[in-house]
């Protein structure tokens, strides 16, 4: 039984690869086709969901050659309550086992009060949970630490083909 949508599933895939490959001092730098590939999902549906993402400000992006999506945030800053609530309604009660529109339109059934505090349970599960759950081990003691400046990463051979550049014209 999976409470998520398909969406919500394929959010928190593709975050929390971001997540994974973000090293200690500059955020990872993925394409929606790495993402994709790694994660084994459709492209237009990691597409979609990282435009989703980006539009709530959790992952930034540049286009093109050399672009991809990073973390807007830090890891420990990113809730999975507020990536699934982008995608799917939380504020529905369609955990009655008589049907979504039996509770509230007359007695209540014999699950009701346990249902409901099941649904808080779970609610207040998925907001106590960051992405800091996805990192290995020593990254997650890293993140714990001062927040560090979220920016665009630097690509590599990017950076040291400008200081080659620099050091030719000296």
């Amino acid at each position: 039984m999976n409470p998520y949508s398909k969406m919500a599933q394929t959010a928190i895939s593709a975050i929390s690869l971001l997540a994974e490959e973000t090293p200690n001092t500059t955020p990872a730098k993925l394409s929606s086709a790495d993402i994709a590939q790694r994660r084994r999902l459709p492209k237009p549906m990691i597409a979609k969901v990282l435009t989703i993402l980006s539009q709530a400000g959790l992952v930034k992006g540049s286009p093109g050659p050399g672009g991809g999506y990073w973390l807007a945030k830090e890891p420990n800053e990113i809730s999975l309550y507020e990536i699934i609530n982008l995608f799917d309604r939380n504020d529905r009660n369609d955990s009655c086992p008589f049907g979504p529109d039996h509770c509230g339109q007359g007695p209540q059934c014999p699950l009701h009060d346990q249902l409901i505090h099941l649904q808080r349970e779970v609610k207040q599960f998925l907001e106590r949970t960051t992405l800091v759950s996805f990192l290995p081990a020593e990254s997650k003691r890293a993140s714990k630490a001062a927040p560090k400046e979220t920016r665009p990463p630097q690509q590599k051979k990017n950076s040291s083909a400008r200081k080659r550049r620099e050091l030719n014209r000296r």
